[in-house]
């Protein structure tokens, strides 16, 4: 068993018309840091640096466990138990009280290089009859390696994956090692959502707004692998009826608002300009024609474009980059301040950014979470019990819930 090593506990003093107050965000905005663009302008306000907030409520922060091999994705079983992957290919379950189990066993092989491995995992909602599982990763092969979702059964004694299946490749392959995508969740209709990169490199950066490729796409299928009924380009020439939206960079965030419904994702950009986006059926997100970041090189991007008609906005994009990963709305009851708003895990910004969003799907508060710990956190996901949890590419598992 491993204990939790650290207990953090954050206990503040607003209460009232002041918190309510803060909830609508009044503070200065959390990003103080110069843009790497700062002549880009917002297409509208709080487009980017939202007012701050501050949690009222007292919460705490606690590491469940920590050892983890670069984790990526979490899972909750019915019970609250949680199914972790790791990159290099391990699908792990960790108890409430921190014990880890040894491998699952079954998977199929991984591309474990770069940004490539075991990715975003997510379970069948009538898994507690099938015990359904199924994952996304970077699959290798001779012509080059592809983001791939698959499937199999979790054996009755949770030692291994029964029947693995891989049911979709998002071609064209491609022999590099960056920008996989990877989120895999269902949407209310029994479909799965799927997010993918468009590999990073100048080469393969077009493929993002062309509807022949599955490369930086949000991807809609069934559990079969196939195009889900009512996806925006079934029955057009030459477009992949799989595809639901596109001209997406690196899609590692995917949840459903739990009162409009809507699909929201994450993306990153180069050197500033990562998206939060609303996606809607059929739509051109712009990348990379439209962009409020720069090359790494210190380059502009494209014709240095940021605002073009038929191509749509962010609801809302970081500069600096904070690298968002992993995301998930609360629903819970821990924390009632906290209701519906996103809670996004960020890789170089080393925090959990809290974003409260209006009924225009404006983003009217930021909040940063565990700062402190200087921590990439890769994924966040909201438990059986109601509380958040996180993992980082540095092995930690954390809680977070009401004090």
């Amino acid at each position: 068993m491993i204990k939790p090593l650290l207990r953090l506990t954050v206990a503040l003093a607003l209460t009232g018309p002041v918190a309510l107050a803060q909830q609508a965000g009044t503070l200065p905005p959390v990003e103080t840091k110069t843009a790497n663009s700062p002549e880009y302008n917002p297409a509208f306000p709080n487009q980017t640096r939202a007012a701050g907030i501050k949690t009222s409520t007292p919460y705490e922060a606690k590491v469940l466990a920590e050892g983890l091999k670069s984790p990526w994705g979490i899972a909750s079983l019915p019970d609250g138990r949680l199914l972790v992957t790791e990159k290099a290919g391990n699908l792990r379950i960790v108890t409430q009280d921190g014990k880890m189990s040894e491998p699952i066993t079954g998977l199929p092989e991984v591309h474990h290089k770069g940004q490539g491995g075991l990715l975003g995992i997510t379970l069948d909602p009538k898994f507690k009859s099938n015990r359904m599982v199924y994952w996304a990763f970077s699959e290798p092969t001779d012509e080059g390696n592809l983001t791939a979702v698959a499937k199999g059964k979790l054996s009755a004694d949770e030692t291994k994956i029964e029947g693995a299946t891989v049911i979709y490749r998002a071609t064209p392959y491609y022999k590099g090692n960056l920008h996989y995508g990877g989120r895999l969740l269902f949407d209310k209709q029994g479909n799965l959502i799927l997010s993918t990169g468009e590999r990073s490199d100048l080469v393969t950066r077009p493929q993002a707004q062309s509807l022949e490729s599955g490369l930086g796409k949000v991807i809609r299928i069934t559990t079969d692998g196939k195009p889900a009924k009512g996806n925006p380009f079934a029955g057009k020439e030459s477009a992949r009826p799989e595809l639901y939206s596109y001209g997406h960079r690196n899609v590692q965030g995917l949840a459903f608002h739990p009162v409009t419904g809507d699909l929201w994702e994450n993306e990153f950009g180069p050197r500033g300009g990562d998206e939060l986006n609303r996606i809607q059926a059929g739509k051109n997100y712009g990348w990379p024609t439209i962009t409020y970041g720069i090359e790494y090189s210190g380059k502009k991007v494209g014709d240095v474009i940021q605002q073009k008609e038929g191509l749509e906005q962010p609801q809302y994009y970081w500069d600096p980059s904070v690298s968002p990963s992993g995301m998930t709305f609360y629903t819970g009851n821990q924390i009632p301040e906290w209701k519906n708003n996103l809670f996004v895990g960020t890789l170089s910004g080393m925090h959990i950014a809290r974003l409260v969003i209006d009924k225009d799907n404006r983003i009217i508060g930021e909040e940063r979470l565990l700062e402190d710990e200087k921590q990439r956190f890769r994924d966040v996901h909201q438990g059986q019990d109601g509380a958040l949890y996180a993992v980082t590419d540095q092995g930690k598992l954390y809680r977070i819930g009401k004090k």
